[in-house]
């Protein structure tokens, strides 16, 4: 098992986890943070304090939910200390085949993604990292809830109004 290497101080079995966890840690960053260098930061700031914290880990949760609770708190931190200018722009959709693609379907399309990041922006960090936990990485309440050292009624509440808060930002878009 890579993750009892790694905490016994195998740096190639963490150097493993590093590359197979690494590009969805980074993708929940820079949807969380909106800055890929900052998301960056943040990933490398939490691998290098996860490495120094592994001797502590226990293994009650998967090294994978240990990982996305320290990128999350990383990126909450740096969300609350840059407060109110947060912008999420990473928050892309996929680009259509160009001989799709019309001019007038890519302005729709950048329209709604900046004010889509605009919106996210005006969530608190805490709502927005339950909304992206929840709606762009599928993980269940009770998940996140772990993940974040909160109770799962926390979790629905801010997953709520974060839904209720996005649904409104977004109406023009109906």
């Amino acid at each position: 098992m890579l993750t009892a290497r790694a905490r016994e101080g195998d740096e190639e079995a963490f150097e493993v986890l590093v590359r197979r966890h690494g590009p969805v840690l980074l993708s929940l960053a820079t949807r969380m943070l909106g800055s890929p260098a900052d998301a960056e930061d943040a990933v490398q700031d939490a691998f290098v304090s996860a490495w120094r914290r592994l001797p502590q880990f226990r293994g009650d949760a998967a090294f994978l939910t240990w990982m996305y609770r320290i990128v999350t708190n990383r990126c909450l931190n740096l969300l609350r200390s840059r407060r109110p200018t947060a912008e999420l722009d990473a928050a892309t959709e996929p680009r259509a085949p160009e001989h799709q693609a019309s001019p007038v379907r890519a302005a729709e399309s950048t329209a709604a993604v900046r004010d889509l990041s605009a919106a996210l922006a005006g969530l608190s960090p805490e709502q927005r990292a339950c909304w992206v936990l929840r709606e762009l990485h599928g993980f269940g309440y009770g998940e996140i809830a772990e993940m974040l050292g909160i109770s799962r009624q926390a979790v629905r509440g801010r997953v709520f109004r974060a839904r209720r808060y996005l649904t409104e930002a977004m109406s023009a878009w109906r």
